[in-house]
């Protein structure tokens, strides 16, 4: 045994689906209960198939029928057109807002290069000080690497070898003494 519950659930799904009915009219599908029974299709197709039916009640000389099928054929045509007016309206609508997001993008940039000119401006009027010298003096922070080198002292001459004494003498006394 089913549960009310959940009946009433999809029915509920059902009826708020069906509540919105705001879509896409020109792709929707369409349930058409007609005199010859039911058409099912898009309002294009459903309008085809009407005018198609008008059209072989006419050739049987039933022009009830065909006036009959004629009137459904134009009421999806009513029905179709009207979807596409909204269609048409909403694109429109969002073309306008469009534009206007454009222009606001176009006023802020042209504001704010306006901003930076006035400022390129300003900072041109007050005096830049100089990178190079003032009053003969640098501005610039002495670093090791900008001084000078320092010259390098001249070499000197070797200093003479003293002369050897008797214990430096060959024959001398060469051997180490041993400490005492």
């Amino acid at each position: 045994m089913k549960s009310s519950r959940s009946r009433s659930r999809s029915k509920g799904n059902r009826n708020r689906s069906q509540g919105n009915q705001g879509g896409n009219v020109v792709n929707r599908v369409f349930d058409s209960s007609g005199p010859e029974g039911k058409v099912r299709g898009t309002p294009q197709q459903i309008i085809e198939k009407y005018n198609q039916l008008a059209r072989d009640a006419q050739l049987s000389n039933d022009r009830v029928a065909a006036e009959n099928f004629q009137q459904h054929a134009e009421h999806y045509t009513r029905l179709l057109s009207e979807a596409q007016r909204e269609i048409e309206a909403r694109r429109e609508e969002q073309e306008r807002q469009n534009r206007e997001r454009q222009a606001e993008r176009d006023r802020e940039r042209a504001e704010r290069q306006e901003r930076e000119a006035n400022q390129a401006v300003d900072k041109g009027a007050q005096p830049q000080p100089d990178v190079g010298e003032q009053d003969g003096e640098s501005n610039l922070v002495e670093t090791p690497e900008s001084q000078p080198k320092p010259k390098r002292a001249p070499r000197r001459k070797p200093r003479p070898k003293p002369e050897k004494s008797e214990a430096d003498q060959p024959g001398g006394d060469d051997a180490p003494k041993a400490a005492e």
